[in-house]
């Protein structure tokens, strides 16, 4: 039972790009790619807050387990 990651589908709802939440977060492009294509092995909870804070949304709205 895979944990999903829904980055790209809030990152749609709130009409932000990659470069754009990258620089409002503080990580790289590279790095936020890995974890928006799921391919992350773990996410700080530092990070995973700065990315809720930008997207105004909460963790669950971008990390599910199936």
């Amino acid at each position: 039972m895979p944990i999903i990651v829904n980055l790209d589908v809030m990152m749609a709802k709130r009409k932000i790009k990659l470069q754009e939440l990258a620089e409002k977060v503080g990580i790289s492009v590279p790095n936020l790619s890995i974890l928006k294509t799921g391919k992350a092995k773990a996410i700080r909870f530092s990070t995973l807050e700065a990315i809720c804070q930008a997207l105004e949304c909460q963790p669950g709205d971008i990390l599910e387990h199936e």
